[in-house]
This record gives structure tokens, sequence and C-alpha cells, in this order.
């Protein structure tokens, strides 16, 4: 009698078990297509959990902005969304396209792309079984988190003079021989860029006709810390200041602490102009130690 064999389901492009993302990674491959036939049931449903739950939260916390570009993109809530059906949406809106990598991108390269209207996406999504936290960023994160609030003109605008601003630091240190001073005031200026864009553009509130609304894409992505960040009484919630945004320190394994408010898209974009004005005066130069850690990868992509 023939034993029947068991339907295996292929490994698919679940975080951290995808062995496409492996072998790109193996081949060197830092942008890559989509491989949309790899992804499995599983992979699907997590993403159908994800979106379901967190719609209703959508709507009672998230920016009008961030509201307006969910319905522009006309994602599915049942299935993980093919990039290119997601930038015929987004790119005549914009400019911006999500384009798939196989990980980590050095700091000023994925500056860079923002520079140049791109962001940066992952394609893996995470297990089912761990919806709630990832330290690795996924294709949730990173299209139903950010990519909606890149529809927006003005938000827009503020990621590509973000992005110019890794230019103007590239070319400061540039003209340092010094090795050791040229190396110390790269890492000072890296770390105030990723605090800056780490309580703006991804854990950020703004003000709103009837509260405060989120407009981070690490908060638009969680469904536990979305409405934490606007009811909890253990958030602490400032008006943003500059000089603390990049002196502060922090850590990516727990809720945030403390978060930061801007009055506009347009407060935001200025800003991003006085970041850049502080660089080239020199004020990022000795920002407060600690996290987050700069790495080789990250100083030699500026150098």
């Amino acid at each position: 009698m023939r034993r029947q064999s068991a339907i295996v389901e292929p490994p698919g492009l679940t975080t951290n078990q995808a062995p496409f993302i492996e072998q790109a990674r193996r081949d060197g491959q830092l942008y890559i297509h989509q491989p949309y036939e790899l992804y499995t049931v599983e992979n699907h449903e997590a993403w159908r959990r994800l979106f379901a739950r967190i719609a209703p939260r959508w709507e009672r916390y998230a920016n009008e902005h961030f509201q307006a570009g969910i319905h522009s993109l006309c994602l599915d809530p049942l299935h993980v969304p093919r990039l290119e059906d997601v930038n015929r949406f987004l790119q005549p809106l914009t400019g911006f396209q999500a384009k798939a990598v196989s990980g980590y991108i050095p700091a000023f390269l994925f500056f860079d792309c923002l520079r140049n209207r791109t962001f940066p996406t992952t394609i893996t999504i995470r297990p089912p079984d761990r919806l709630d936290y990832l330290p690795e960023p996924d294709i949730f994160h990173d299209v139903a988190g950010h990519v909606p609030m890149h529809t927006d003109r003005a938000f827009a605008e503020t990621l590509v003079r973000f992005g110019e601003c890794a230019h103007t630091a590239a070319e400061l240190v540039a003209g340092i021989r010094d090795k050791h001073q040229q190396v110390r005031r790269l890492t000072s200026i890296i770390r105030a860029m990723a605090r800056f864009f780490w309580f703006t553009i991804e854990f950020g509130l703004m003000r709103a006709k009837d509260g405060l609304r989120v407009y981070g894409s690490g908060l638009l992505s969680s469904f536990g810390e979305i409405e934490h960040a606007i009811e909890s009484p253990e958030v602490q919630r400032y008006p943003i200041q500059l000089e603390w945004a990049v002196n502060q320190a922090f850590e990516i394994d727990h809720y945030q602490p403390l978060l930061f408010i801007v009055e506009s898209f347009d407060h935001l974009f200025s800003l991003v102009d006085e970041l850049e004005r502080w660089m080239r005066q020199g004020k990022l130069d000795n920002v407060a130690p600690g996290e987050p850690a700069v790495n080789e990868r990250d100083l030699r992509s500026f150098l």
C-alpha cells in the first residue's frame, strides 16, 4: 500500500526564515525583486490579521494624511501587497516608489534613496506567532506603516530634504584630514540624524483639531503602541525641540516613554532645514553619547 506523502508548504518569505533573502545576501544583492509567488498562505494570513486588527485604531489615532494615503494606495487587506501595484498608485502622487531590498541598508544609502524619492522596502513578513513585535522591519511596517505617508506632498518633500542632509554631512567630513577627527565628527552627525529620524518619521506625533494624532510609522504599524502613544499616562509628550531630539538616546525593544509633537509637516520641513544649518555650524559634532550605535558600514557609506 502506497503511503500518501504530506503536503509541505514552501519556505515562503517569513522574516528570518526566507531562503530567497538569505541567498540574495550571500550574492551581495541589496536591491532585489519581489518574488510574489513565494508568499505562502501563512504569509498572507499574517498580513490579513495585522491589517484587520489595526484598521480601527488607524481611524481613531492616525493623522488625516495617513488615512488619506491608505485609501489612495488601495491596499488589499487580505493579501501581502505587490510593490508594483503600490507604486502604480503612489508614484503619480509624489514621485516616490517602494523598492525591494534584501535587508539592512547602510545609513548614507538609505538617506540617498529618500533624496531620490525611493523607499527601501523589506519584502518579508513577520511570523503569525509574533504579530505584536519583531525587532526587524517587515513589509507590514514598511508598506502599511511608512508608505501611506509618502502619498502626502508635504511629507514627501520633507523626506527628500532629509536625504539631502546626508550629502551635506558627507561633504563636510570629506575635507577633514585627520582620520580620527573625521570619524569622531561623522559618528556624532549620523547619531544625531538617526535620533531625529526616530523621533519624527518613526515615532512622531502631530497636533490636530481634535487632539494629538500619530504620524510616525513605528507607531502606525504597531497595534499596541499606537493607542499607548496617545492614551497612556506613562508617555511623556512634548513639543519638539531640535536640541532635545538629537541628544536623546532611544531603545527599540519596548514602548517609547518619550514622544515629540510637531505642529504640521511644514513645521517638520523647517526642522530639517534647521538640522542642516546646525550640521554646517558644527552643532551636531558633539551630541550626547548613547544609542543608537553607529557601525562601521554606516561610517564607510558616508566616507
